[in-house]
């Protein structure tokens, strides 16, 4: 392509083709005034706000972020308060979320307007009072030395006096109202982890005069069906299967008994807990709720599948291998009148895994 063949607005100015100090084809050289394009543009001219200048317009800036900070805090109460106004189950219609749950829909709404209020709160404050002006700052080492620690130090104040955070005191004191009560949400979901335990974890279904179940024949337990070196499993008599709360009442009362020839029997209590025999152990391991099913009949042994724990059950159930911090709790029995095993009363101690109000 010739040069004729070049729009002319497009050729340079000046063509020195090799005769100008530029060389050939050179606009203009690096460096030259208004050419370099990666000049320093520097810092636009600071355009002050009105509220630089109007203090009236400042105070009603101060007002609206006060305002949006209390409004936090009155919905940060309100989430509170949604927990003792709204029960569980209560299903509302809402345009056009059309019917869901209320205390999620007013727990989700006032958590966050609480939230967006305090960070629109901040937003709005450091957009309209807080210093705007933008300063350039060149790069320094990364160890700062005395002089830059000084400067920070007295950048800090002057910031900390520009903000308007000692005079300012109505936007102050409803932050820190606002900061203060937010975190009461975070108790309060705490609550939500479900119903308090109460008792509950001390006692399970097993009480005097209730008769033993064998869970693969639904049918009561009788001396002569558990045999020597046998293991077998009960529940609770009245416990059904298709009950809502029987894996919660089961992970409490499951029992397996086993036949021990009663000179084999280590353990006075244990001997004394027992039917000719035959003794009843939480199925429950009591590491962290494991149920228990591998028993080795020669050494009346017990293992938790899950982490190993061993017991030994010629020996009041006591931990001989494992991370189990107590024996298996022993359930007493006897026979009624009908010659059926049935419990003598509830576990002593608590089943299961070891938790904090045990003691």
């Amino acid at each position: 392509m010739s040069s004729q063949d070049i729009p002319e607005e497009n050729l340079p100015h000046e063509q020195g083709a090799g005769h100008g100090p530029a060389g050939h084809g050179d606009v203009a050289r690096h460096g030259e005034a208004g050419t370099d394009p990666f000049a320093d543009p520097g810092m636009p001219a600071h355009r002050p706000r009105i509220q630089d200048i109007d203090e009236r317009a400042a105070k009603r800036s101060e007002r609206a972020v006060a305002f949006l900070f209390t409004l936090s805090m009155l919905a940060t109460v309100a989430f509170i308060a949604s927990y003792v106004v709204f029960p569980v189950d209560k299903i509302v219609y809402i345009f056009p979320f059309g019917h869901v749950s209320a205390l999620n829909f007013s727990l989700g709404l006032t958590l966050g307007v609480a939230l967006f209020a305090i960070g629109a709160g901040a937003v709005h404050w450091a957009r309209t009072l807080m210093s705007d002006e933008e300063i350039a700052d060149e790069r320094h080492p990364i160890a700062a030395s005395p002089e830059v620690k000084a400067r920070v130090a007295a950048d800090f104040a002057a910031g900390n006096e520009e903000s308007g955070f000692g005079r300012r005191k109505l936007i102050r004191n409803t932050m820190f109202g606002a900061m203060a009560l937010v975190p009461l949400s975070g108790v309060v979901l705490l609550r939500d982890l479900g119903p308090l335990p109460e008792k509950k974890l001390r006692s399970t279904l097993w009480a005097k005069g209730k008769q033993l179940i064998n869970m693969n024949t639904n049918e009561p337990l009788r001396p002569e069906d558990i045999t020597v070196g046998s293991l077998v499993f009960a529940s609770p008599e009245g416990l059904e299967h298709d009950a809502h709360d029987w894996q919660i009442q089961m992970g409490k009362a499951a029992l397996m008994l086993v036949r021990i020839r009663p000179e084999d029997i280590k353990d006075k209590r244990e001997l004394d807990w027992s039917h000719e025999g035959i003794v009843a152990f939480s199925k429950v391991c009591t590491h962290v709720g494991c149920p228990i099913s591998l028993y080795e009949q020669q050494t009346h042994h017990v293992l938790c599948p899950c982490h190993q724990s061993t017991f030994d059950l010629s020996d009041g159930a006591r931990v001989i291998f494992g991370p189990a911090g107590h024996p298996l709790p022993q359930l007493r029995i006897g026979v009624n009148a009908e010659g059926n095993l049935e419990a003598l009363g509830d576990f002593e101690e608590p089943v299961g895994a070891a938790f904090w109000e045990r003691g």
